[in-house]
Parts: C-alpha cells; sequence; structure tokens
C-alpha cells in the first residue's frame, strides 16, 4: 500500500501534486540529493516525493507543532503501540454512533485529555489522531494556551484507525530526521544537491479565513517576509526551492503582496479547491501561488 497522510489537513497538498511536480527541475530525477520540508503539516509531498524519488539519499522534516511531530515520532518508533489503541477507541466510538449524547461526552473527555499534555507520548499522538479524525472537519485550531478547541464533528462513524496506511507511514519514516524548531534551523541539514519544499501557513485571503492558529504564535506578516528573506538565503546557497500560499491577488486584484515581495523569483499561480470552510457555498475553485527560483 502506498502511503498517504494520516489526517486530514487545511491546506493539504494532495491536489497540488502534479503542480509541485512540474516545478521540480529535471536533475533532481538523475542523481541523489536531500528533501527538506520546514513545515510538513499533513505530509501529503513527504510521502508523494519519498515514494516518487527512489534517489533521495536524505529527507528531513520539521514543524512547529509539537503535538504534530510528536505523531511522525510515535508512527515512526511505536505504530503498533498506536494501532492497538486507535482501533480500540474506534470500536468505543462506533459502538455509540446513534447516541448523540454519549459521542459528545466522549470526545469531550478525549479533547480534555489531549489538552491537560500529561499523557505519555503513544496516548498523546493517539489522541491527537482521534481528535482529527471526529473534530469539525478535521480542523486543527488552538487558542493562546495551546488548547485545541475545535468542536465535535458531525461524522456518524468515522474512520479513526487507518491500520495499513499506517504502517506504510511508518515504514516510510524509517530513515526520515524528524525536526520540532523553527524552520530556519533545516538550513543546518542541506548539502550539495538539495531541494526545500516550503508550506507554510498561508496569508488569509480575509479577516474570517485565518488558519494561523495552527499553533499559539501567528505567522503574521512580518513572518511572511521573514520567510522571504529565508529563501533569499537559499537561493544564494544554490538550493532549489519551491514554496505554496494563498493567492491574495486572486481575491483582491489591488494585493500585490506575494507579487510584490518575491518579484525576483517565478511566481505560478495553479487551480486548488478550497475545502474546509463552514460556509459551503464559500467551498470550491481558487488559486493558490507556488513560487520557485
Amino acid at each position: 500500500m502506498k502511503a498517504k497522510p494520516f489526517l486530514k489537513w487545511a491546506g493539504g497538498k494532495t491536489q497540488l501534486i502534479e503542480d509541485i511536480k512540474g516545478q521540480i527541475p529535471s536533475t533532481f530525477t538523475s542523481k541523489s540529493f536531500t528533501f527538506i520540508e520546514p513545515f510538513v503539516g499533513s505530509g501529503a509531498v513527504l510521502f508523494w516525493i519519498l515514494q516518487s524519488y527512489p534517489n533521495i539519499k536524505k529527507a528531513i522534516i520539521n514543524d512547529i507543532n509539537t503535538d504534530l511531530t510528536n505523531c511522525y515520532f510515535t508512527i515512526k518508533d511505536n505504530v503498533l503501540d498506536l494501532i492497538e489503541m486507535l482501533e480500540f477507541w474506534e470500536l468505543e466510538y462506533h459502538s455509540i454512533s446513534n447516541d448523540d449524547i454519549k459521542k459528545k461526552e466522549y470526545y469531550y473527555q478525549k479533547r480534555e485529555l489531549f489538552n491537560t499534555r500529561v499523557s505519555q507520548q503513544t496516548i498523546q499522538s493517539a489522541l491527537f489522531i482521534f481528535l482529527n479524525r471526529t473534530c469539525f472537519n478535521g480542523l486543527y485550531r488552538v487558542n493562546r494556551n495551546n488548547e485545541f478547541n475545535v468542536p465535535i464533528g458531525s461524522y456518524k462513524k468515522p474512520q479513526i484507525c487507518n491500520k495499513p496506511n499506517l504502517l506504510a507511514v511508518s515504514k516510510l519514516l524509517k530513515d526520515v530526521i524528524i525536526l520540532n524548531g523553527d524552520y530556519s534551523d533545516t538550513l543546518s541539514y542541506s548539502s550539495e544537491n538539495t531541494l526545500f519544499y516550503l508550506d507554510p501557513p498561508y496569508k488569509p485571503l480575509s479577516n474570517t479565513s485565518s488558519f494561523n492558529s495552527y499553533a499559539k504564535e501567528e505567522f503574521d506578516d512580518s513572518e511572511q517576509i521573514r520567510l522571504k528573506h529565508f529563501c533569499d538565503t537559499l537561493n544564494e546557497n544554490g538550493h532549489q526551492w519551491i514554496l505554496s500560499n494563498s493567492d491574495v491577488k486572486g481575491k483582491d486584484p489591488k494585493d500585490n503582496f506575494f507579487d510584490d515581495l518575491y518579484s525576483e523569483f517565478k511566481i505560478n499561480r495553479v487551480t486548488a479547491r478550497r475545502s474546509i470552510n463552514a460556509n459551503p457555498s464559500k467551498r470550491g475553485k481558487l488559486t493558490e501561488l507556488l513560487i520557485t527560483n
């Protein structure tokens, strides 16, 4: 079985794989290279590239979200215990699928336990996956106290444990270096032939569309500018990079934030589909940016 993301994730890149593939120079198919993903998220690009480029000699992933990177560590090192836990919780949750009151009690008890962050890592990772599979739209959001605060979703019998996929992901992560810190720390892991894929928290298209509560620290415009300087450094060091972000100009033709910021690089607009929005009428196609040097 081919490994695929084990989480639902706002801004997941599965649908943009072909567009991203089109931006990778052909030189990366012929000789060994290092792949670095400083904002790994749900890992759609990571899993695709590891299964498509057997000439990768080293892969490094990073994310500022400790709960997320702990999940990667658990799947890599302790996947069987994780599966056992998730399978048990899935059976329990499905057994009360017709009782909304009991389902809510079960969900919010798990959410409260998760937010105490006192559990051993495998339990905490299982809670993370459980909440992701049962919460509203698979959204990950925390408040200023780093507490997960997404309400229960309306799924009757969601799949909480995909055992074949978790095993496939574990196998794929065997030699992957997992980091939990600032994206700039990944630079020290680069080598002569390195490809960076950067998928930061997107700049919001409106005041109500922000997913920047992904971590308790906000990724605002000053952070977007800092990231551009990081791309400048990658460029100066001779590394190939691809960066994705929202197309704010597509929403407001007068908004040249990214067009001005990355004016010396190649800016490509690609079609994506928005699937997470409380208002169904606001889900649909839109353009996103793929920027590269």
